[in-house]
């Protein structure tokens, strides 16, 4: 099973990612990840990245691919992958396309993209404050404290990141949608893309997730209920094979 989890910021990649790629058994792909392990261990890639990185330019795509394409060569990542950053545009899409068929002779099964209203992302991440002691995460809104303005772990103070502000997520998810409609486009024109709504808790989203992965892969059925201290467990029970 080969996937591509697309989205704008604040849909929540990175937790279904996770969720998605255990539940399927494959790696979770993450660019970032890659970019931190190339760039932490010196790799030649990590040394070519940190160049860049250090004139504040962008790191040329010839790079960043490389970087996936090596990942891609593990061994744990033949039976499948979920990527999660990465294409970012049309031409990293038909690179990647190009390489899975040249070096696996294989293609993607599916794109799956995580739709959120652009008035749902402003209110996840502009909710979003920071405690200047622990650095710990809270959420006005989903995850409050029980002072307003102080931490509830260690009693410091909570302020809101510069890149948490309204006018910079707007300019973040302009900047996306300019990027991300032409890739969702291309794959559209492809076949291979499905839409999900990314607004609701948490394991909810993750059911839509593999509920419409369904028809590409034998999957369990699974369900989410909730514990009585509020964590989220999964039960999977056997179902007919595909």
């Amino acid at each position: 099973m080969r996937i591509v989890l697309v989205g704008p910021p604040g849909a929540g990649k990175g937790t279904q990612a996770q969720f998605i790629a255990s539940h399927l058994a494959i790696p979770r792909i993450s660019t970032g990840d890659i970019f931190r392990y190339n760039v932490t261990t010196g790799t030649e890639l990590g040394r070519k990245a940190r160049e860049f990185m250090e004139r504040g330019d962008l790191v040329p795509d010839a790079v960043t691919v490389a970087m996936v394409r090596a990942r891609l060569a593990e061994e744990d990542a033949q039976e499948g992958f979920l990527l999660d950053g990465f294409p970012r545009n049309v031409p990293q899409a038909e690179t990647l396309k190009k390489l899975l068929a040249e070096d696996w002779d294989t293609r993607l099964n599916v794109v799956l993209e995580l739709v959120v209203e652009t008035d749902e992302v402003v209110r996840r991440l502009s909710g979003r404050r920071t405690c200047r002691r622990c650095e710990r995460v809270w959420h006005v809104l989903y995850d409050p404290p029980a002072r307003t303005g102080v931490c509830d772990d260690c009693g410091g103070e909570l302020f809101q990141r510069d890149d948490d502000s309204e006018d910079t997520i707007r300019h973040r998810i302009e900047v996306y949608n300019e990027q991300t409609a032409p890739l969702v486009s291309f794959y559209a024109d492809e076949g291979t893309l499905i839409g999900i709504d990314a607004t609701g808790p948490v394991e909810e989203i993750t059911s839509r997730a593999l509920a419409a992965l369904r028809p590409f892969v034998r999957l369990p059925f699974t369900t989410f209920h909730q514990n009585d201290g509020g964590s989220s467990s999964v039960s999977l029970l056997p179902t007919p094979e595909l």
